[in-house]
């Protein structure tokens, strides 16, 4: 009687399936991953804006005669350590003086597809598609 010795292990069809699962899978897990990061550095763009306009509502209450800074420089070591800068490009926000001094704009251009920008004003913080006039 011939004994045949049984093969273990798997055949190479098996393993390029296995592989082409987990690539697809590998795939969508990124891509998920790279959404969800894209929404966390909106978050935190929201997030300096308001805390560059609470600043300066605090600078013009304390001002001198009152009014806005001609700069963000002037923010910092009363309100902040340094100023917030793009979680992205690691550039501070751009800022600017509208209609003499009397409001001010601080805006995010922002990541996620559709939200288009963030910004500050002296009426409060806002979202736009399209980047407001009085803004740089």
């Amino acid at each position: 009687m011939i004994l045949r010795r049984k093969q273990k292990g798997f055949t190479l069809i098996e393993l390029l399936v296995v592989i082409a699962i987990i690539g697809i899978l590998a795939t969508i897990v990124l891509v998920s991953l790279n959404t969800a990061r894209q929404k966390a550095r909106d978050s935190r763009r929201q997030s300096d804006i308001r805390q560059l306009s609470l600043a300066l509502e605090m600078y013009y209450d304390s001002a001198n005669p009152v009014a806005y800074p001609a700069d963000q420089a002037s923010l910092i070591t009363t309100y902040f350590a340094a100023l917030p800068t793009d979680p992205s490009t690691t550039a501070t926000y751009s800022y600017s003086l509208v209609s003499g001094g009397g409001d001010y704009c601080v805006i995010a251009t922002m990541e996620t597809s559709g939200a288009g920008y963030f910004y500050a004003d002296k009426d409060g913080t806002h979202q736009a598609s399209a980047k407001p006039s009085k803004c740089p």
